[in-house]
């Protein structure tokens, strides 16, 4: 039988994807309501156990903000922005 018969297929593995560490707001707000910071940035992130120091941050929109919280990161999706400045707060993309 042919090699390439032989050999097993499998899906496309893009190179150029982007992977993001998601983290929802109500993850958001319970650092926020223990720590009592306005401000969270990667560091922050990576300081609180969430993530590693080289992945890449997406703000996901599941849950709600109560407190008015400045947040620092690679991606947000459109709920989560709409959300955090309903709150007042501000959505800084780095």
């Amino acid at each position: 039988m042919p090699l390439q018969r032989r050999v097993p297929k499998f899906g496309f593995n893009n190179i150029n994807r982007v992977e993001y560490k998601g983290i929802n707001l109500d993850i958001l707000q319970t650092l926020a309501e223990k720590s009592g910071s306005a401000t969270m940035d990667a560091t922050y992130f990576v300081t609180s156990g969430l993530v590693s120091k080289n992945a890449k941050i997406k703000v996901l929109g599941r849950g709600e903000l109560t407190q008015a919280i400045e947040i620092h990161a690679h991606a947000f999706s459109k709920s989560a922005i709409a959300a955090i400045e309903k709150a007042g707060g501000k959505a800084v993309t780095l």
